[in-house]
């Protein structure tokens, strides 16, 4: 047996499909762990959006079923000022009001501008139907049904 480095072994013809064979395979193990690495951080950052969205959305049940009393502290407000009432009832639900306001200002829960006369924006307001006018431009609020948050 000779110890030149350069010589090829007689038998290395019969190795080298077997080392082809076996280069494949790690090929393939190398393309398969890379695609499983690929679909565990895809899930990774799948989770963590789910997360997010949880954690921002979480409270809307809460905030949802508040608003109507929200609206309905606002609508006896409404109706005090339109009587000419300024008793102490009035003065305490209109602080009612505004506590509640503020409460769901704290939690990202805000009122989305819709008095007559504001652009309509359909990717932030609802509308319940079209009105011609002459008192305002087209794509116009002519009236608000509801405020929206």
């Amino acid at each position: 047996m000779s110890s030149d480095p350069q010589e090829i072994p007689v038998d290395a013809h019969l190795e080298a499909p077997l080392l082809s064979v076996k280069l494949e395979q790690l090929e393939k193990q190398v393309a398969d762990y890379k695609l499983l690495i690929a679909d565990f951080e895809n899930a990774r950052r799948r989770l963590a959006q789910d997360a997010e969205r949880q954690r921002k959305y979480a409270q809307e049940p809460l905030a949802r079923d508040l608003l109507s009393g929200l609206d309905n502290l606002e609508r006896a407000v409404d109706a005090a000022t339109k009587t000419g009432d300024s008793g102490e009832l009035v003065k305490g639900v209109k602080a009612t009001h505004a506590l509640f306001l503020d409460i769901l200002k704290r939690h990202g829960v805000t009122r989305v501008e819709s008095a007559p006369g504001t652009a309509f924006d359909p990717t932030v307001h609802e509308a319940v139907m079209q009105q011609p006018t002459n008192d305002f431009e087209p794509n116009v609020i002519v009236q608000s049904v509801q405020n929206g948050y």
